[in-house]
């Protein structure tokens, strides 16, 4: 028996979540976006995206393409393929939407959803943040989420490899 498509949030097009963003604007409702490769998902990726929902009503993901993740991180890299990493997302009680982007970074995005709050992780600084300025040019607010350390994929990576090259 295949799991209801009601207990997942929906893979937005770009008209789609334009009409749900106006929609939830319409309702007075405030609208968080964050964005992300979200590899191989663990408790740091959970712990950052609840946070972000808690700064509104809903939360939109925008996640990088197949190709935009190889951009950026390299080859192999995604481990997993963007239509499962979408999936996984929208299996979180914490991500209303998620909308998929080609770009190393969600400017277009944001510059067409236009979200209330935009949440970074405090990894990150908002002056270096190329999205920032396209935020608070519309009035929308940056927010840094508190970083989990040591649970990133990179770090999830490393400990595989090395339990593997160990055992000879």
């Amino acid at each position: 028996m295949p799991t209801p498509d009601f207990l997942f949030g929906r893979v937005l097009e770009m008209h789609e979540a334009l009409a749900y963003r106006h929609m939830l604007g319409a309702r007075n409702k405030r609208v968080v976006f964050t964005n992300g490769c979200f590899d191989i998902l663990h408790v740091g990726h959970a712990e950052y995206l609840a946070w972000a929902r808690a700064q509104g009503d809903a939360l939109i993901v925008g996640l990088n393409s197949d190709a935009s993740v190889r951009d950026l991180k390299g080859s192999p890299r995604p481990f997993v393929p963007f239509e499962q990493r979408a999936r996984l997302l929208c299996a979180l009680r914490s991500v209303d939407a998620v909308i998929g982007f080609e770009e190393r970074t969600p400017e277009k995005l944001l510059e067409r959803l236009r979200p209330d709050v935009h949440v970074k992780s405090a990894q990150y600084r908002i002056d270096d943040l190329p999205e920032a300025r396209i935020v608070t040019a519309y009035g929308g607010e940056v927010r840094l989420a508190p970083h989990v350390e040591g649970a990133s994929t990179t770090d999830i990576v490393e400990r595989v490899r090395a339990h593997f090259s160990s055992r000879g």
